[in-house]
């Protein structure tokens, strides 16, 4: 509109062109990273740490983001959801996810390191979160991601028997610490 206003009734000429910069937005990124040991099967922990990646998949559908799931449990790391943008189909992936094993939570984070390299090298750089959901029983000692931008542990492990694990990451990550909420 500003090159017809500066052109008028003449002709188009290259000193009436009208230019305005336009920012370009990536979309964020959301790296759920879904624990499917054994002791998630435990009073419904899987069941609800699902419904939470559910709830996280249809937010960022909702603004247009990019998401990828990692699952990690007794069979390995695997991812079950590249990144790309989110779409409600994704929750499709979670229904048959199943628990059981070992928790391989050193391998999972390094997978995401990986994961997030690719994704930055693939689409330039964008923002990126990474959501560890877990109840944090494992005997790991993991260190922090390093490549996400905003990290946030949520915490699955009861309450009222917490081992205190994901709380103990949080401070020495220096990261966000979030109680999962149960349904009432």
């Amino acid at each position: 509109m500003p090159t017809l206003l500066a052109k008028g009734p003449q002709p188009l000429q290259s000193l009436h062109l009208r230019y305005a910069e336009r920012l370009v937005k990536h979309a964020r990124l959301h790296l759920i990273v879904l624990d499917t040991s054994g002791s998630m099967r435990q009073r419904g922990r899987l069941a609800l740490a699902k419904g939470h990646a559910q709830w996280l998949i249809e937010q960022a559908a909702r603004v247009g983001d990019h998401v990828a799931l990692l699952c990690f449990g007794g069979q390995g790391v695997a991812l079950q959801l590249p990144p790309g943008p989110a779409r409600a189909s994704g929750r499709a992936k979670l229904r048959p996810l199943g628990g059981g094993g070992g928790t391989p939570l050193t391998h999972a984070l390094a997978e995401s390191d990986q994961l997030l390299r690719l994704a930055q090298r693939r689409n330039g750089p964008s923002e990126t979160w990474l959501w560890l959901l877990t109840d944090g029983r494992t005997l790991e000692q993991p260190v922090a991601p390093q490549l996400a931008g905003r990290v946030v542990i949520v915490d699955f492990d009861e309450p009222a028997s917490s081992i205190g694990r994901c709380t103990a990451w949080a401070l020495r990550w220096g990261v966000e610490h979030r109680l999962a909420s149960r349904p009432t």
